[in-house]
């Protein structure tokens, strides 16, 4: 499972509020439903410190209030914002993130071990970890070595109007309405959020940025 997005670092470091984001709810079946399954991914400037970049993923898309509060990360799911920054399209560094015994742990950003379809954890790179935020709860944040991270259940942040869509692709509809039907309105999904220093990633003009989860053999 993979989303990508952008970041124009010169942009960011001028001072705009950029924010990129890739979105996916339907997967295959071997992956939909499942704690590997990433919904959303978001990068984008910190509002609250602008040298700081946020990285975020969405998790089992879609559940209900009622599922939500015996929702669990999969841990034998490890998750990974990989980032390059020479524009090859190679992951250059990874900041990546593992759930244990109701913690998040969070590495990085770092150089990876090895790069592609296969990853090891680089437990010798910069740490932090918290404790999973239970639903319903105020949001446990904790930092460390500059790191800050998060992760437990949330509203599912993305906008959709899927009967518009449709109605668009079926040739009912030429546009969206404004404002539009929030088709996942009332549901839930698991969030990792990792917030890291920008000077943290080099000093390149441009990053490509993506996320992938990877499953313990």
């Amino acid at each position: 499972m993979k989303k990508i997005a952008g970041i124009t670092t010169g942009l960011i470091l001028a001072g705009l509020a950029l924010f990129f984001m890739s979105a996916d709810h339907i997967d295959a079946p071997s992956v939909a439903g499942s704690g590997a399954d990433i919904t959303d991914y978001y990068a984008f400037e910190s509002p609250r410190n602008s040298n700081n970049l946020v990285f975020t993923a969405s998790l089992q898309g879609l559940l209900s209030p009622a599922a939500t509060g015996s929702a669990t990360f999969d841990e034998s799911v490890l998750l990974e914002f990989k980032i390059d920054n020479d524009q090859d399209l190679i992951e250059d560094m990874v900041i990546q993130a593992v759930v244990r015994d109701g913690k998040v742990y969070a590495f990085g950003p770092t150089t990876p071990n090895q790069t592609g379809g296969a990853s090891t954890i680089n437990s010798d790179a910069p740490s932090v970890s918290a404790d999973v935020t239970p639903y319903g709860s105020t949001a446990i944040i904790n930092t460390a070595n500059g790191i800050s991270v998060f992760a437990g259940p949330r509203d599912d942040p993305f906008f959709f109007d899927l009967g518009a869509y449709q109605a668009i692709l079926g040739g009912m509809a030429s546009g969206f309405n404004d404002p539009g039907v929030d088709t996942f309105a009332g549901t839930n999904v698991m969030s990792i959020v990792i917030e890291v220093p920008k000077s943290s990633l080099g000093n390149a003009a441009m990053l490509n940025t993506w996320a992938t989860t990877k499953v313990r053999l």
